[in-house]
């Protein structure tokens, strides 16, 4: 089974368990059912992937590390996360002088990562690693595009853009915003 088969059977017991019970009840829940399972079915047939994107939910911070860059408990193992579609001034690259704006950035992440109630980390199907081995992921604090919040503060720029990604349009416009407005690196 794949994962868009055991999402679709997942929802269909969502759905079929609030529905009324009684013999009308498990019958509509079975018709419903059969619909949900067709529909997955000829979305797969045809190559469709409507669920294209992974989540891990209840990541622990185990270490800030720069403004787009830091180190969460994932399945119980530590893992380096760099943060989708966007670049931040550097702090800490070996050989590279702190940039301007770099530790307002890094403070920034920190300051969001430390103080959040949930981390919820997103990875995109087709770009999960990076070339030095590190995760690739959209970061939602408290249900707040991390990457987005840094482009709008002006502390990072949209960058690294290999792929039609799920948020680009989001930093884009946050981006052009951050740019008209001189804020930060953009002034």
């Amino acid at each position: 089974m794949n994962r868009n088969q055991k999402k679709a059977k997942s929802l269909t017991k969502k759905i079929t368990s609030k529905l009324v019970k009684g013999k009308k009840g498990k019958t509509l829940g079975s018709i419903l059912a059969v619909i949900v399972v067709a529909i997955v079915g000829y979305l797969n047939a045809n190559g469709i992937n409507f669920i294209n994107t992974e989540v891990s939910n209840g990541n622990t911070l185990s270490a800030c590390v720069d403004g787009d860059t830091a180190k969460f408990m994932v399945d119980g193992q530590e893992t380096s996360v760099r943060f989708l579609a966007i670049d931040t001034p550097e702090t800490v690259k070996p050989g590279t002088e702190v940039q301007e704006f770099g530790k307002e950035a890094s403070n920034f992440t920190c300051d969001a990562l430390k103080n959040a109630e949930q981390i919820r980390l997103e990875f995109e199907e087709d770009n999960k690693t990076d070339k030095y081995g590190r995760l690739l992921a959209w970061i939602f604090v408290d249900d707040k595009l991390l990457q987005e919040e840094l482009v709008k503060q002006g502390l990072a720029k949209v960058a690294y853009i290999y792929d039609d990604y799920k948020y680009t349009y989001l930093l884009e416009s946050a981006e052009k915003t951050a740019k008209n407005e001189k804020i930060n690196i953009w002034n």
